[in-house]
């Protein structure tokens, strides 16, 4: 095998394959690239049984075969060589990897004892891959983190006719969004859904935000679901999440009568600023009436805090307490200038319900998109 390509190009294929691999793996051979250099460029891989990623580059290729080398330390050579041609050669079980007077020298890893990369021949839809990227940043924070309880880790997708329904839960708070999806000629009228792990979405969202469409495929294959997205001649495939999600769209309301509506980065700034003097996991307290929106901190008996900022209230008066980062999570993901703050009832007067936060485009006007953040309060503190 040899070949030389780009060094910009090769280092960033590279960087991608091995982007979603596990940092530490019980099975030293899933940390490789796999690279197969033919007639045509060469086609850089990677896969740990539950993600795969597969690029394909231009390169001039003066001998074809496949090799399989350690990933990540390829990404860093790969990264740090010379502004040159990057010169890639095998011979018996060696690698060298050179770029104008640079030179390493790796040892090849067996690629008989490699899995077979999924391939992925159905397309379900396309997404606009802009918005794609936004939903998944709004959506995917409030995902769960433990994987005590798997279902809760992944985002959960919603295939209607013509549109994608993104929506994921830590049980302490749901964000939903909605966008665009065009199933072509794949028209059914059984929704599907597709339970993908938050961070393989997330560097999806990341990896294909520029690429204009994101070609979506969800298949069953061998009994194993997963779903490929693909972009830029990029590939990336997940296994999906096996279980059945909280069925949490239930908890939006269809109408709240009580809100508040203030500046976003206002409100961002402040709740920063009275949490400093917040113990861990303590909350913060919002009280919301016709004067404006107060926040108060009890951090301990040593310090305390308190500031008020512009609100325009519609409805009753209303005290919630909340946890700092939990809403900076959602005022994050809102992208106006102004937020909304609802507040929803329970049959006990002295519990407040969720707190809803949706975009707002001005004092009086909602937003245009389709992002709700459902945040449970702290009643600890009530």
């Amino acid at each position: 095998m040899k070949f030389q390509a780009n060094r910009d190009v090769f280092s960033e294929a590279v960087s991608f394959a091995v982007k979603l691999l596990p940092q530490r793996t019980t099975l030293p051979i899933l940390s490789g690239v796999l690279i197969q250099a033919t007639e045509t460029g060469l086609i850089l891989s990677s896969f740990d049984y539950e993600v795969s990623a597969q690029t394909e580059i231009a390169a001039d290729v003066e001998e074809t075969g496949t090799v399989l080398v350690s990933g990540r330390l390829l990404a860093e050579i790969a990264s740090r060589l010379p502004n040159a041609p990057v010169r890639f050669s095998t011979e018996e079980s060696r690698i060298v990897v050179s770029s104008g007077s640079a030179s390493f020298t790796l040892l090849s890893m067996p690629v008989e004892e490699y899995p077979s990369i999924p391939q992925i021949s159905s397309e379900s839809g396309l997404v606009p891959a802009e918005e794609f990227a936004a939903a998944v940043a709004q959506v995917a924070v409030a995902a769960s983190r433990d994987d005590v309880t798997p279902v809760i880790t992944g985002v959960q997708l919603e295939v209607s006719e013509n549109s994608l329904g993104l929506v994921a839960t830590d049980r302490y708070r749901v964000a939903v969004r909605e966008i665009n999806w065009d199933g072509g000629s794949n028209t059914s009228s059984e929704p599907i859904t597709a339970l993908v792990p938050a961070r393989t979405l997330q560097e999806v969202g990341k990896t294909f935000g520029n690429a204009g469409n994101i070609s979506v495929a969800i298949t069953n294959t061998d009994d194993r679901e997963l779903i490929a997205f693909t972009a830029n001649k990029k590939t990336v495939t997940s296994l999906l999440i096996k279980g059945n999600f909280p069925p949490v769209r239930r908890l939006f309301p269809d109408t709240i009568e009580n809100y508040a509506v203030m500046n976003t980065a206002e409100l961002i700034e402040a709740t920063r600023r009275v949490a400093l003097v917040l113990e861990r996991e303590a909350a913060l307290r919002y009280s919301f009436s016709p004067d404006g929106l107060t926040l108060e901190a009890i951090g301990s008996e040593q310090a305390q805090a308190s500031e008020t900022i512009d609100a325009v209230l519609t409805g009753d008066e209303i005290v919630v307490s909340l946890k700092p980062q939990f809403l900076l999570d959602g005022l994050g993901a809102v992208h106006s200038e102004f937020v909304r703050i609802s507040f929803t009832r329970t049959e006990n007067p002295n519990k407040p319900g969720p707190v809803l936060i949706t975009s707002q485009s001005s004092k009086e006007q909602p937003g245009a998109d389709s992002y709700k953040y459902l945040l449970q309060p702290n009643l600890l503190l009530r």
